[in-house]
């Protein structure tokens, strides 16, 4: 496969820099592979096979294992998720499909989130599963072939 294009972030100035500090501040406030497990989930969702490809081996690279990664499309009817990482996969899938459900992110969902996250982490967690989104788009956007950007 071949991108359509350059990628947009590559080409509109200041762009990637933007970008990269938004994803720079959320390695701040939540455990990396946390994160990687997030954005691994949004982007099976979102069918972006740039990421698909990529977050699994950063996730490796931070120590998580492959018998988790494999599961993380099934996280729920697996037991090897703490509730921790069970509340921001529930809150990364309805960050994800917004428009599947009259009520995107359901009281239930948050309410779990909020009891397993402080104010800071939750904040840190929604701008993590925004960034992860806007990545997927554009690299879906672009048809970004999977490894072409380099863990």
């Amino acid at each position: 496969m071949q991108a359509r294009m350059n990628h947009p972030a590559m080409v509109v100035p200041d762009a990637m820099k933007a970008l990269q500090a938004l994803g720079e501040l959320t390695k701040h406030g939540l455990p990396e592979k946390l994160l990687e497990l997030v954005h691994l989930r949004a982007s099976q969702i979102n069918g972006c096979s740039a990421c698909v490809d990529m977050h699994p081996k950063m996730a490796r690279k931070a120590g998580e294992t492959d018998e988790r990664l494999f599961a993380v499309a099934a996280w729920r009817d697996t037991p090897y998720f703490s509730d921790a990482e069970r509340a921001a996969l529930a809150l990364t899938e309805a960050l994800t499909r917004i428009s599947d459900r009259a009520d995107p992110v359901p009281d239930a969902i948050w309410n779990e989130a909020d009891k397993q996250f402080d104010e800071t982490e939750l904040a840190t967690l929604i701008l993590a599963i925004a960034s992860i989104n806007v990545w997927n788009r554009l690299n879906i956007a672009v048809r970004q072939p999977a490894g072409a950007w380099k863990a």
